[in-house]
């Protein structure tokens, strides 16, 4: 059998159902919830809708009051994972006739209710994606989870735990495709000569595994923070939103480049290959759009870059505890006062590698581009203009996690030094694509183009790369 992302897409989406029931005061609720696990049921986040998707400001999907102290909801919800069949449905939706934060509350629901309409499957393929539609559904003291402010928290901090894994999808999809685009291609045989004797094909396939190691090393990386956080300690909130954006799509460039390899091959039936490549499209819009993450992360450019925080170090959290504060998060604001410990001494500990260094200059030169030519009000509002520039910074970060994990797990300099190529051309790439934003100064392009660079080339470290990607042949195989 052929496992492809339709088998853990139930699960993932069961963990968003079970988050605002792990984070509510109600007892019977998560008794409940814990009930219908052990029965084998499922869990579904009822949050967005057809009409205005994720706008949660927004929702159509009105409570009633019932006059004995209960609800009736009336509204629909669309795009709803596994909202065919969960017993433990968690929606979204606002009271009527309040204003203002006090509207929002989460409740209770359950499919096998009569009131609980399931209108179709919205996708093409074995997953059930739902567009469900509550009719006066009755909503009891006991079904609700959080009103209020502590409603609008709770939606959020749910995606902070739920999505959170959409990174380690992606680093499964691409690790799975490389094993077996390599073992394929090393061992085919054309013009008299192994494919991978073939210098663009080792390029590939050179680039495809730095890619990969940095998105192991940053998401690993990140999962410390994560565990780590506490209310005095929210740095978690960028770090979440790029293994969501920025891994998950490294993960399509890394299936894309060995697709490139193994041409033909990749569309056979027998492959893993051809369900990757249709499925890992799917993982960076699971969170909406990369533009929802990147314009959350463009909140934390200013203190990151430019007012940093001491704090005692984090160490690596790879064991058992009880990770409380996940459930505990708090409200879902204060982004602006979230500080961060300085993103340089990273880069400077690790300026012996080469491109680390190239990498440097190009971030220091995002710096003074920020402090030179400073965005004024109408390209700050250009939303264009400010994802190009969150990309360049977004660069920055995630080039920070791999370096204090690279150190943390003893990773060599040649594999470090390779993976920063594949940076310093990716911030070439962005810079080039800022220069040419309608909005652009004339001081944003000169920064802008002074931060082009050409990655250092050392065809050793190239070929003691490569030959770890070449022992990969043959080492994994999956079953038929």
């Amino acid at each position: 059998m052929r496992w492809n992302l339709g088998y853990w897409y139930p699960w993932q989406v069961t963990i968003l159902g079970l988050g605002p029931v792990w984070q509510s005061a109600n007892g019977a609720a998560r008794a409940r919830a814990a009930e219908a696990l052990d029965a084998g049921g499922a869990g579904a986040f009822g949050l967005s809708e057809k009409d205005h998707g994720a706008d949660i400001y927004s929702s159509d999907l009105v409570l009633t009051p019932d006059g004995a102290g209960g609800y009736r909801a009336t509204g629909s919800k669309y795009y709803i994972g596994n909202g065919n069949c969960a017993r433990t449905v968690s929606v979204f939706g606002r009271i009527d006739g309040v204003e203002g934060p006090d509207q929002y509350v989460f409740f209770y629901a359950d499919s096998a209710h009569p009131n609980y309409h399931v209108v179709k499957n919205v996708v093409p393929s074995q997953m059930f994606v739902a567009e469900f539609r509550l009719e006066d559904y009755p909503v009891r003291e006991q079904d609700i989870l959080h009103t209020g402010a502590e409603a609008f928290s709770a939606a959020l901090n749910t995606v902070n735990i739920g999505k959170f894994n959409l990174c380690f999808g992606g680093i499964g999809m691409a690790t799975h495709s490389l094993y077996e685009a390599i073992t394929h291609a090393h061992n085919r045989i054309l013009y008299g000569h192994p494919v991978t004797d073939f210098p663009h094909v080792r390029r590939e396939f050179v680039e495809a595994y730095a890619r990969l190691a940095g998105m192991k090393l940053f998401s690993g990386r990140a999962v410390d923070y994560f565990r780590s956080a506490s209310p005095e300690d929210r740095r978690y909130l960028l770090y979440n939103p790029i293994t969501k954006m920025k891994v998950t799509t490294e993960a399509r460039k890394v299936i894309g480049l060995v697709a490139d390899v193994v041409a033909a091959k990749g569309f056979e039936a027998d492959t893993y290959l051809a369900m990757a490549k249709n499925d890992v499209d799917g993982l960076p819009k699971l969170e909406g759009t990369v533009a929802v993450n990147l314009a959350l992360i463009a909140k934390f450019m200013p203190a990151y870059l430019f007012s940093p925080q001491e704090y005692p170090p984090v160490p690596t959290r790879d064991y058992a505890a009880d990770d409380g504060f996940l459930f505990r998060q708090g409200p879902a604001r204060g982004l602006s006062k979230i500080r961060f410990h300085d993103w340089k001494p990273a880069y400077e500990k690790a300026s012996r590698i080469p491109n680390v260094a190239c990498f440097t200059e190009q971030a220091r030169l995002l710096v003074r581009l920020l402090a030179e030519a400073t965005p004024d009000e109408a390209q700050q509002a250009d939303l264009d203009f400010g994802l190009a520039l969150t990309e360049l910074f977004t660069l920055v970060v995630y080039g920070q996690l791999i370096l204090e994990q690279a150190e943390l797990t003893g990773i060599e300099d040649d594999l470090v030094d390779q993976l920063f190529a594949v940076l310093v051309q990716d911030f070439s790439v962005a810079a080039v694509d800022l220069h040419g934003k309608p909005s652009s100064t004339d001081k944003q392009q000169e920064l802008a183009l002074a931060a082009v660079r050409k990655p250092i080339v050392d065809d050793e470290r190239f070929a003691r790369v490569w030959e770890q990607v070449r022992a990969l042949s043959g080492a994994y195989e999956m079953n038929p």
